[in-house]
């Protein structure tokens, strides 16, 4: 694994290169799609996208946990968090590429 990451920039410009929109509109572009997934998951919606994988929020309970330094015992307030699920055609490919 290299610990590179993908920026916003990067994608702009990718889709810049394989759709052949402006730069501000390629830029337009991913801004919509990612307001448009973050806005379904506020609402609590699930958004799956086809060959790449689902995401969802799911509601954790409250409970207890442990202050690992001293071992007390503090509540862990109930929350919201996001899940990703790869689909297996993205499965097959991180696989077939050797990425561990």
């Amino acid at each position: 694994m290299t610990g590179s990451t993908i920026t916003r920039a990067q994608l702009s410009e990718a889709v810049y290169r394989e759709v052949g929109l402006s730069r501000n509109e390629s830029a337009e572009l991913l801004e919509a799609v990612l307001r448009q997934v973050s806005d379904a998951l506020a609402r609590g919606e699930s958004v799956k996208i086809s060959s790449f994988g689902s995401f969802s929020v799911r509601r954790k309970e409250q409970r207890i946990g442990r202050n690992p330094k001293t071992g007390e015992e503090v509540p862990i307030l109930p929350r919201k968090v996001l899940v990703f699920r790869p689909s297996q055609v993205l499965k097959s490919r991180i696989n077939e590429r050797g990425v561990a």
